[in-house]
């Protein structure tokens, strides 16, 4: 076996191939010879070259599992090594939907807070007139001070709440009693004997506000309240008309046919709009309630009697939906009014810049019959109404000291600067409108329906 061996080692030798032979003994001792010859072909071994490959291989798995472990232990910025490339963008995707919900969620805790605030604050003034109902019942009367008296704002035809008792002194009662304001205004300085405030002329002062009723809920934040200056039957002129605006499908008018019930917040019945409306603008006038349909330029009216919608058109160009609001907000675009003179519509145009435009409208076709373009930008003001053909504007909604600032006469076309002082009361002036008939400033502040008497200049 050896001499083949040689014999075979010889024969690759003579080809001119390199040839290595070997000697060694193997496990059991035995002599053994090996030799090793070149590939005249092959570069290397298939099996030989893939071993560093495989190593390689195995050398980055590990590396990967590594990794891999590092993530799941919490290891490095948030286990980002151990991330598929591909997973990034799910990955970002719930990020951003993560950060949505806290910031919903902090949203949600301010309006908490907010209504809140606004709960301990009712709770704060009814435990305050618990208070003074209770001193009240502990006052005593003076002996002198006995027998039935009259209350001077009470209304006709109510049972006095003196009851005199044959005992040296009565307990006093305190009660809240609703009244027309109109016997309100004939009770005040206006209408002592010499004073002007008959027929048409330019506002003077306003008087304090006077509360007729307040919103049970929160949907009451802000609204609007009136009566028809000119009712149709079954209507009159005591009969009140009122929508709690808070919301964004609002469509009940409640119908109250004496002022008791609006302080009660019992109405007599509830209509129901065809359409949504927008904001606190409407008015009613000759058994129609007019307002701004919903996300619309246009004006709409709703026959109070038939209880069906009678017409509605647009008014050209004016901004709607928060494009020219008072200064307030609420989607005040589109603000209603009456006067001695009729019906009117305060708005703004993109022509007009902002300015408040006034036209007059006919209470039955709704078609714009004059407008007149004031300098008064509407954003700049918290609300207005006409007395007797001019526009007057207030300065602010909520500071509770402010003024009537501004006034444009229709019959002239021109404005002036003016500063009657006006209270809101309650800081949140939402609605003021005028009413004719009453010759009184009706307003929505804060949850609060109130009036306000005025004085006019004479004619």
């Amino acid at each position: 076996g050896t001499w083949l061996l040689f014999w075979a080692s010889l024969a690759l030798g003579c080809r001119g191939e390199t040839a290595f032979l070997r000697r060694a003994d193997d496990s059991s001792g035995r002599c053994t010879y090996s030799f090793t010859v070149a590939s005249p072909v092959e570069a290397g071994c298939p099996d030989a070259s893939g071993v560093p490959e495989l190593r390689a291989e195995l050398v980055a798995l590990s590396s990967r599992l590594s990794r891999l472990e590092r993530g799941v232990g919490g290891s490095g910025p948030r286990g980002n090594e151990a991330w598929d490339p591909q997973q990034t963008v799910p990955a970002a995707r719930l990020e951003a939907a993560y950060g949505e919900l806290l910031r919903a969620k902090s949203r949600l805790e301010e309006e908490k807070g907010r209504l809140e605030r606004e709960k301990e604050e009712l709770r704060r003034r009814l435990e305050s007139s618990a208070q003074e109902i209770a001193q009240l019942r502990a006052s005593r009367c003076p002996p002198g001070g006995q027998g039935p008296g009259r209350d001077p704002l009470r209304a006709p035809g109510k049972a006095s709440r003196w009851d005199p008792q044959p005992v040296a002194y009565q307990e006093l009662q305190a009660e809240r009693t609703e009244v027309p304001a109109s016997r309100l205004l004939e009770e005040t300085t206006l209408s002592r004997p010499g004073s002007k405030d008959s027929g048409c002329g330019e506002l003077v002062w306003v008087g304090e506000p006077v509360v007729f009723g307040q919103a049970e809920s929160i949907a009451g934040k802000y609204g609007v309240w009136m009566k028809d200056p000119e009712p149709v039957s079954p209507f009159t002129q005591e009969t009140t008309w009122r929508v709690d605006a808070v919301g964004t499908g609002v469509r009940q008018l409640l119908q109250y046919d004496a002022a008791e019930q609006l302080a009660q917040g019992y109405p007599t019945k509830v209509h129901i709009l065809p359409r949504p409306l927008e904001s606190t603008g409407a008015v009613v006038y000759r058994g129609g309630f007019f307002f701004q349909p919903r996300r619309s330029h246009a004006v709409a009216r709703y026959d109070l009697r038939g209880e069906t919608m009678t017409g509605e058109r647009e008014i050209p160009g004016a901004g709607y939906h928060g494009q020219y609001p008072y200064s307030w907000g609420g989607y005040t675009d589109i603000d209603l009014a009456v006067d001695e003179t009729g019906l009117w519509v305060i708005y703004s145009t993109e022509k007009a810049r902002g300015a408040i435009v006034l036209s007059k409208l006919d209470p039955e076709t709704l078609e714009i019959q004059r407008t007149w373009e004031t300098n008064i930008r509407k954003r700049g003001v918290a609300n207005s109404f006409i007395i007797c053909g001019t526009l007057y504007t207030v300065n602010s909604y909520s500071a509770p000291n402010t003024t009537i600032n501004f006034a444009y006469n229709t019959a002239t076309s021109t404005s002036r600067a003016l500063s009657i002082p006006f209270e809101n009361r309650f800081r949140y002036l939402s609605m003021v409108d005028y009413n004719p008939a009453e010759r009184q400033l009706f307003a929505w502040d804060n949850f609060n329906m109130v009036t306000y008497p005025v004085r006019l200049s004479q004619a």
